[in-house]
């Protein structure tokens, strides 16, 4: 049996490695909830909070998850709101590290 997206782990990845293509891409993002691709290279999503302070709290949350990962998303925070985009810059779009890395930050307290 194949692990989840989140027990799995980010691997590095080189440029000339190519981008998943939408055929890839579909089982992979019918495993998140509340995901969207964007233009074919970025992984996004947008989390609720009631406050400014649980959302920086939320983004705290991310950052060892991502360092752990060496896979690092583009945050936005704004009053009870955090953006999360997922590209592998290394090689232009995206790769299975978006995925495993937005699985594991759903399952973060308050990710659902």
């Amino acid at each position: 049996m194949t692990a989840s997206l989140a027990e799995r782990k980010c691997v590095p990845c080189e440029g000339g490695t190519p981008t998943l293509t939408a055929a890839q891409i579909a089982p992979l993002l019918s495993q998140l909830n509340g995901w969207n691709v964007q233009d074919g290279t970025s992984l996004t999503k947008t989390y609720s909070f009631p406050d400014f302070v649980t959302a920086v709290d939320f983004v705290n949350a991310i950052t060892p998850v991502a360092e752990g990962e060496g896979h690092h998303p583009d945050l936005t925070v704004t009053w009870g709101k955090v953006g999360v985009s997922l590209t592998t810059h290394a090689i232009g779009g995206l790769s299975e590290n978006d995925f495993i890395l937005a699985a594991k930050i759903d399952a973060l307290p308050n990710g659902s």
